[in-house]
């Protein structure tokens, strides 16, 4: 089970967006949208979600929840699958068990 967020600007990468959103709906049991990156992640930290990927974000939507799952043994990196950047903008955060396979998805 998987989650996500849409960025501000959907409209402007409607596209781009849902290409990628597309490939992972093809994969995923379900994909939802609970409409904040700190709790998306928080609920991957708390096993509720298996993993969440989203494009477009600001540092404070992601710092505290990454740690949380980080100390959780969930695993962050960037949707790249390079060292997570919080400035970067974009993040895939896992269980860990799944993360190899999001990235494959999402890239």
């Amino acid at each position: 089970m998987l989650v996500t967020g849409f960025p501000y600007n959907i409209h402007q990468k409607a596209d781009e967006f849902l290409k990628v959103f597309g490939q992972v709906l093809k994969q995923a049991r379900a994909i939802r949208r609970l409409g904040s990156a700190a709790i998306d992640i928080c609920w991957v930290a708390a096993g509720r979600m298996d993993g969440f990927w989203e494009a477009s974000l600001k540092p404070w939507d992601t710092r505290a929840a990454a740690l949380i799952l980080e100390e959780a043994g969930g695993k962050v990196t960037g949707m790249d699958g390079k060292k997570w950047d919080p400035e970067a903008g974009h993040i895939a955060a896992t269980n860990g068990l799944i993360h190899d396979e999001v990235l494959r998805i999402i890239s």
